[in-house]
């Protein structure tokens, strides 16, 4: 019996060290996989295009790390973004996207509305707090929390963007020689609303600026781009744009399906922002929206941000990259397309955000002017920006 006791302690021991060993390495490991950087050797980046780069004002509208089980105030030796590498790419503003609820598979064509969601295995395993394991709300507002606690951690290199004056203050201390980056918020569909209104609310009150209506599943709000059914604008989902628009938000229709970004355009009077994509003539797939609504989003005075990932640009190299950066402009217009990485949205990349001369580089090469690669570098951005947030 002694012998039993002693063999079943060594096994609880092992149980529980093995249990501890999953939730230190398992999220890494599997951040890996999600979100790798091809190997390659340095990329060349000629003395014009250094030049150039380094003088511009850079902004993405979209990446992922708050999901992640990082510490964005260190130089990471995996994933895609976080501040010390978004210094080295001279990254101004960056948009900070909460991801709340993503299917199992990512499936481009069609997830059913009871997919598995892989969110909460992320949560759980990563020691998120017990109230996001079952509240998509509470997901934004930790995440929200997170970036916080990373501004706390170093206000020297990091601002949280709320306003027009703080976009401002950043502007300004960064031509003054800081290497502060503007962070703003952003929820990746409207999950976290949770139906309601009032959750709008608190989630400005969070910090957040830029709301996208969906992700990978039809919601609350209207369908995604990633259904049979194309639906569009719920009742609901009416009522949250037409909030988004009388509000200093930025309203994003990335994922949403093409009857819902015609039903907000068709609602509409501000600059709508796609804030992660290609261009459907450059590379023909389902998570690339027809160029005639590309169009249309140009129209409103609005940006589409360009990806970095093999599904919407056909060629993720530096070089394909710029490949649909200059697609875009041939469609909607040199003032109407910005940057939009998806770094860190399990996507696999050829470069990370510290790398970003070697795509002012592969512009330049491409053949687009200084002028055209400032606008779509940032100054497009900070267009939609000054526009819609408040003072």
């Amino acid at each position: 019996m002694r012998t039993f006791g002693k063999w079943l302690g060594r096994l609880l021991l092992l149980g529980a060290v093995a249990l501890i060993a999953t939730f230190i390495f398992l999220p890494g490991y599997v951040e890996k996989g999600r979100n790798a950087v091809a190997p390659h050797d340095p990329y060349p980046v000629s003395d014009a295009a250094r030049a150039l780069h380094d003088s511009m004002v850079i902004g993405d509208w979209h990446a992922d790390p708050l999901l992640w089980n990082r510490d964005l105030t260190k130089r990471g030796s995996y994933g895609q973004v976080d501040i010390p590498r978004l210094q080295d790419g001279n990254v101004a503003i960056q948009v900070f996207t909460a991801v709340t609820k993503s299917p199992k598979g990512l499936n481009y064509e069609h997830n059913d509305p009871d997919a598995f969601d892989n969110i909460k295995l992320i949560a759980f395993f990563q020691l998120w707090p017990t109230r996001t394991w079952s509240s998509i709300y509470e997901r934004a507002i930790y995440q929200a929390e997170k970036l916080k606690a990373f501004e706390a951690a170093g206000p020297d290199n990091l601002k949280i963007i709320r306003t027009r004056s703080d976009l401002e203050e950043v502007l300004k201390r960064r031509a003054a020689g800081e290497k502060i980056v503007g962070g703003i918020l952003g929820i990746e569909g409207g999950h976290p609303l949770e139906g309601k209104i009032e959750n709008l609310d608190k989630l400005e009150a969070a910090g957040y600026r830029l709301i996208a209506l969906q992700h990978f599943f039809d919601n609350e709000l209207g369908g995604t781009l990633h259904s049979r059914e194309n639906n569009g604008l719920t009742d609901f989902g009416r009522q949250v744009v037409a909030e988004v628009a009388k509000r200093g938000l930025v309203l994003d229709v990335a994922h949403s399906s093409t009857q819902v970004v015609k039903d907000v355009l068709d609602m509409v009077d501000i600059p709508v922002v796609l804030s992660h994509s290609g261009i459907k003539s450059n590379c023909d797939t389902k998570r690339n929206i027809p160029d005639a609504l590309m169009k249309r989003i140009a129209a409103t005075g609005g940006v589409i941000g360009m990806g970095y990932w093999q599904e919407v640009t056909c060629d993720n190299s530096p070089d394909g990259v710029a490949k649909s950066i200059k697609a875009a402009i041939g469609v909607v217009g040199e003032d109407a397309v910005s940057l939009g990485s998806d770094f860190d949205g399990s996507v696999k990349t050829t470069f990370d955000t510290s790398e970003l001369a070697a795509l002012t580089d592969a512009m330049l090469r491409a053949g687009l002017t200084e002028a055209q690669i400032r606008k779509v570098a940032g100054e497009n951005m900070l267009r939609v920006l000054r526009a819609r947030l408040r003072d």
